[in-house]
């Protein structure tokens, strides 16, 4: 995940946060455009059909309403994050929403953006909302690529695109003073994840646009989870997108870029096609759009059945609302038996921990997993956590911190030929009680709590539950974590199947000073 101290504008920014000013909708509100009705044809209606008399069958045989069913496959590994979504955009007819925090140019940005290219040619209507931040380019090779996708996306008369919160000054010296002189307002990101396709078919989950979401990172690749639904669920998270299509905080091209963009339109297309067919990385997947059919037809018997509810919080007038933490606070409490969690950025607080103490005493086993120092992208969020580990394992929670050489790196986290250096967690599910699979873009920490807009999925299916608790356990494995637990002195002490030591793993020196010198900032930043 990229913060604002990786792009170099944290120190600014706490220099001058005093030039602030209230937090509230940035722009006129635009005219309200909603999502188009689910189509009647196509191949996401039969799956969403297929689904709903799987649904009608298990009603026949239980008893049960089979209404407001939908189908779900867990998206576990990288490589099918990307497959899914392609075919998704692939398989449209009418309609795309999409809503992405970061939306890199590189490997998987260009072939995501070819790809809804492709649809709208095609004559689908596609909605595209990128967060600001999610602009920013780390290397010119990376903004050059941005730049291109973006001109192309401007430029389409299919495709609408509109950024969120986005600062007055496009260059990177421009957008650090803005950061620094109105952060209270441009502090507030929205980190929502959603594909939505004819109002049948949807992913949300963890993962943004990017090569290291994917596997397809060279040098860091991250272990992440979303999830796959056909039926109401779409419509759920195409209501979600339209509250932030709809509100103040979005910004659409003005009308000279929107001219500038059509001018080079032609070139850079051609320019596009031309950079995918150099991507050595993207050898597994095809880079055009082809029929889906018999993978569809081949995924309806195994997708797991139940209803669900797609919560987010709301872009308002005078700033965001907290509702996923308020989800999370008041929901969290009521679990019987057995709570498990993966969750990359997690400072809990005083009122976390008191929760897991309540929990633990009621009888219920929790679990948690979580980045270690060695694995994290973000050593300023270890320093504002590393606090709590000691509190956690006292109220008889169990506590796993990802290995940056964990196993599951070969199967799942990097997708072939790519072999990364290292792998991290940015994982953002939870399962309470075998019952209950929570998929979102949320994490335990009091960015997403207070400043950031997250959003949720909450499925009620036994079966796709079990799917994710056995995902969140094997991570859990000695193979993969390394088990934090308190020794015969109070100490604190990570083994794994090779090793126990008592100094916080890492990859290096330099994380050890970061994670000292991040602690010099408030956490509420984190």
């Amino acid at each position: 995940m990229m913060r604002l101290r990786r792009l170099g504008l944290a120190l600014p920014t706490l220099i001058l946060v005093g030039c602030t000013s209230a937090v509230k909708a940035p722009f006129e509100m635009p005219q309200a455009e909603w999502a188009l009705p689910a189509t009647t044809d196509g191949v996401l209606a039969q799956m969403e059909t297929d689904v709903a008399a799987r649904a009608q069958s298990t009603r026949d045989h239980t008893g049960n309403s089979g209404e407001g069913i939908s189908g779900f496959k867990l998206l576990n590994r990288g490589e099918d994050a990307l497959r899914w979504r392609l075919a998704l955009i692939d398989s449209a007819t009418q309609s795309i929403d999409t809503q992405y925090y970061l939306y890199h140019g590189d490997s998987t940005g260009l072939l995501f953006t070819s790809r809804l290219l492709e649809a709208a040619d095609r004559g689908v209507k596609v909605r595209i909302i990128i967060d600001d931040i999610g602009t920013l380019a780390v290397s010119p090779s990376q903004a050059k690529l941005r730049d291109s996708m973006g001109a192309l996306m401007i430029a389409h008369p299919n495709i609408s695109l509109r950024l969120f919160n986005s600062s007055g000054n496009r260059n990177l010296i421009g957008r650090g003073w803005n950061f620094a002189t109105e952060f209270e307002q441009l502090n507030h990101r929205m980190h929502n994840k959603s594909l939505t396709v004819d109002n049948h078919a949807t992913i949300v989950g963890g993962r943004n646009i990017g090569d290291e979401y994917i596997g397809l990172n060279a040098h860091f690749n991250f272990r992440d989870i979303d999830v796959l639904g056909f039926g109401p669920v779409a419509r759920q998270t195409s209501s979600v997108f339209d509250v932030f299509w709809n509100s103040g905080w979005v910004m659409t091209a003005d009308p000279s870029t929107q001219t500038k963009a059509e001018d080079i339109y032609a070139t850079q297309r051609l320019a596009m096609e031309r950079e995918l067919r150099q991507s050595e990385a993207l050898e597994r997947f095809s880079l055009a759009a082809r029929s889906w059919e018999s993978e569809f037809d081949a995924l309806t018997p195994s997708l797991h059945l139940g209803p669900s509810e797609v919560l987010t919080d709301k872009p308002g007038s005078s700033g965001i609302s907290n509702e996923v933490f308020d989800w999370v606070t008041q929901n969290l409490p009521t679990v019987q038996t057995e709570l498990l969690v993966t969750n990359a950025y997690l400072i809990p607080e005083t009122q976390g921990v008191a929760m897991l103490d309540d929990l633990v005493a009621a009888g219920a086993e929790v679990t948690i997993h979580t980045n270690s120092l060695a694995s994290h992208d973000v050593p300023a969020v270890n320093s504002h956590y590393k606090v709590w580990r000691k509190p956690i394992l006292e109220s008889g929670a169990s506590l796993f911190e990802a290995r940056y050489d964990a196993s599951i790196k070969t199967s799942i986290v990097d997708t072939h030929p790519i072999s990364a250096r290292y792998m991290g967690l940015h994982s953002k599910s939870l399962v309470m009680d075998r019952r209950f699979a929570v998929i979102g873009s949320a994490n335990l920490d009091p960015r997403s709590a207070f400043l950031n807009s997250e959003m949720i999925a909450i499925i009620d299916s036994k079966s796709l539950a079990e799917e994710l608790a056995q995902a969140i356990l094997l991570d859990t494995s000695a193979a993969n974590s390394w088990e934090v637990s308190l020794n015969e002195n109070d100490q604190i002490i990570w083994s794994n199947d090779t090793e126990s030591v008592s100094r916080q793993p890492a990859r290096s020196g330099w994380q050890r000073f970061q994670d000292l010198f991040y602690m010099l900032f408030p956490k509420r930043l984190y």
